[in-house]
């Protein structure tokens, strides 16, 4: 099992690796935004927040809620799955993704595209809320 350091504890690195990863994709997405890139200044008058508060979740500092990563991805026009880990996002087989799709069938691109967010959003939270101990934003 690898270990790493983390606020002078030796901690497993699989334990605190998600919230990491949400902070480096949130710093590669800022960086690679436009031609050359969104300020963190730039980017939290955005999304709302105090200035630092960008800093604070790309180092890992303080983890942004499921909320702040919904509003993150639609800013950059990712998927909020793309904060996350490959191995993290699956996909569900069998007869709910079917009735699901059956659903979803006659639906237009705007409306299907929401639907798709929607539950990219939930299966998101589920995973965030799952792997990350830390602290919240009240």
């Amino acid at each position: 099992m690898e270990y790493t350091v983390q606020k002078r504890r030796l901690t497993p690195a699989n334990d605190f690796s998600l919230i990491e990863r949400v902070g480096q994709r949130i710093k590669e997405f800022r960086t690679a935004y436009g031609e050359r890139g969104i300020s963190q200044e730039a980017l939290a008058t955005k999304m709302g927040v105090a200035t630092n508060t960008i800093s604070r979740w790309e180092t890992a500092t303080v983890r942004p809620t499921i909320e702040d990563l919904e509003k993150l991805a639609r800013f950059f026009g990712k998927s909020i799955e793309e904060f996350f880990p490959r191995s993290e996002v699956g996909t569900r087989q069998g007869q709910r993704m079917e009735a699901l799709l059956r659903a979803a069938g006659n639906l237009d691109d705007k409306e299907l595209d929401e639907v798709r967010k929607f539950a990219e959003y939930r299966r998101a939270r589920m995973i965030y809320e799952a792997k990350s101990p830390g602290r919240r934003r009240s």
